[in-house]
């Protein structure tokens, strides 16, 4: 076993992946990965039996979801550095180090595996590349940050940094939540290049891309609240303000052409703009306090540091 990784522990979320968890276990072992534990999701299949006999220590989830069973697992692990990957072998163990080593020498706390850089045929359906090239580049601009690939689920982090992050997304989000998090915390992030291999075809995926997107880009967009909150109320600030103009437009141009009032709709465009208005003066001042919160609380961390 390679010394450099015996304080890592893979954390393994599963459900029903019988047919590509032991060779995810053994591919970890075989990279040096000192613990192994497989967080099961209450498997319909023998997931968790198979697990067990090469060498994993598995639990069952008390609970649902992908973001559930990550929370829970990190809580119940010791080690220094915790390796997240999936278990239905799309990820390839082999390139654990790419991950780890950053984090063993000190020169990053949170790294993302960019699974872009290398998507094999069959990894990903159009629809869903699409999808994530949007996710991404919304991400980017909201908070500010290229994380390569925020959507990743082979990532591996600090036990310390994780313990900064506020995380409460139970299913698919918890991705999109920790590179917020990252971000929000000026927690140190590298991102490295890995593959992206197709699911067996025996393995059957547990990601519903319409539902699961649109849970992605509401976490996405509720989060903006408190890391960018001048986009986040400008937003909604810009939609009552366009929706407002277009009122009165329509009222104004109704009465000079037809010399027809339109009371009640002109009232509601004169709310909407100054809502609008008012919304993007809050959005200002928002912005304002949360920079000069990180900037102190980058005073603070160089302080203890």
């Amino acid at each position: 076993m390679s010394e450099e990784y015996e304080e890592v522990c893979a954390l393994v979320p599963t459900r029903n992946e019988a047919a590509t968890i032991a060779d995810v276990i053994d591919g970890l072992f075989e990279v040096g990965v000192g613990h192994v534990l497989v967080v099961d999701g209450n498997s319909a299949d023998d997931t968790a039996a198979v697990a067990a006999e090469h060498g994993a220590e598995v639990v069952q989830q008390s609970g649902d979801g992908k973001g559930q069973a990550v929370r829970e697992g990190v809580s119940l692990i010791e080690a220094s550095y915790v390796l997240l990957l999936d278990g239905d072998g799309t990820n390839p163990p082999a390139q654990a180090s790419r991950l780890l080593d950053p984090l063993v020498a000190g020169e990053a706390e949170h790294v993302v595996g960019d699974r872009t850089a290398d998507m094999r045929p069959g990894a990903m359906s159009s629809f869903n590349q699409i999808g994530n090239r949007l996710i991404n580049r919304a991400f980017h601009r909201i908070h500010g940050e290229d994380y390569g690939d925020i959507l990743s689920g082979y990532r591996a982090f600090t036990a310390e940094s994780f313990d900064r992050m506020f995380l409460s997304a139970e299913g698919f989000g918890i991705e999109t939540e920790m590179a917020v998090e990252c971000s929000r915390h000026n927690i140190t992030t590298r991102v490295v290049p890995t593959t992206y291999r197709a699911r067996p075809d025996d393995s059957e995926t547990n990601l519903h891309p319409i539902s699961d997107g649109a849970r992605i880009i509401l976490t996405l967009y509720s989060l903006a609240k408190t890391s960018n909150p001048l986009f986040y109320f400008g937003s909604i600030g810009a939609g009552f303000g366009t929706l407002g103009v277009a009122l009165a437009g329509y009222v104004a141009y109704d009465w000079l052409l037809h010399g027809v009032s339109h009371e009640v709709i002109a009232l509601v465009a004169g709310v909407s703009v100054l809502f609008g208005v008012q919304l993007l003066m809050f959005g200002l001042l928002s912005d304002l306090i949360v920079t000069l919160h990180r900037e102190q609380t980058r005073r603070i961390e160089r302080l203890n540091k």
